[in-house]
């Protein structure tokens, strides 16, 4: 259980960033366009990296143990990275989504626009793949910390997508992007010193 909880926190933190793809998904929340078909292949898509990288990586560094080590400190490096972009987004401040009120996009054209944002992001393969991959390596259960990120997914994609209706004033004001910056960054640089304090 400790483990799951572990990959529910890890995975909610790292998805939590704010992206092409997460803007995509709570845009069209809040258009209410295709809802769940978006969740669900964002959230299908997460799962497929996550098992990859649980599974991948833990045999890769059991056939050669220095693998471990370079990931553990390049994705702490990243993280460290990606925290320190994300505030100073927060201080910046300036972003805020507008939706548009063009006309509706078909189902394919959507669920196409989707696997693209996510299987063609770089970003996507350390986050989800290396890094998660990597951290479960040290997990007390690697499956049910995969298990924990996989749920993780689930429940932001569909949250995201669901409750985007609820959030409309919300994240058209530029003072709520800058505090979710905030949290994202600090999200970051806790699980980059877990990763460090794990050496």
């Amino acid at each position: 259980m400790g483990s799951a909880i572990q990959g529910f926190i890890t995975g909610f933190g790292l998805i939590l960033a704010i992206g092409a793809q997460n803007a995509f998904v709570l845009r069209q929340g809040l258009r209410g366009e295709h809802v769940f078909w978006i969740c669900l292949t964002c959230a299908l898509s997460d799962a497929l990296l996550i098992v990859a990288g649980v599974a991948g990586l833990g045999a890769l560094t059991r056939a050669a143990p220095w693998i471990e080590p370079v990931f553990r400190f390049g994705g702490a490096a990243f993280l460290i990275a990606y925290g320190a972009r994300a505030a100073l987004a927060a201080w910046r401040g300036g972003a805020a989504l507008m939706p548009t009120a063009d006309r509706a996009t078909r189902l394919a054209p959507a669920l196409l626009t989707c696997l693209a944002l996510t299987w063609l992001n770089p970003h996507v393969y350390l986050d989800t793949v290396l890094l998660i991959g990597s951290i479960a390596a040290q997990a007390p259960s690697p499956f049910h910390f995969g298990a924990g990120a996989v749920t993780a997914s689930f429940v932001f994609f569909f949250s995201l997508g669901y409750g985007a209706a609820f959030l409309r004033p919300v994240f058209t004001s530029a003072a709520a992007w800058r505090v979710l910056e905030g949290l994202v960054a600090l999200l970051m640089w806790a699980i980059a010193l877990s990763l460090l304090l794990g050496a």
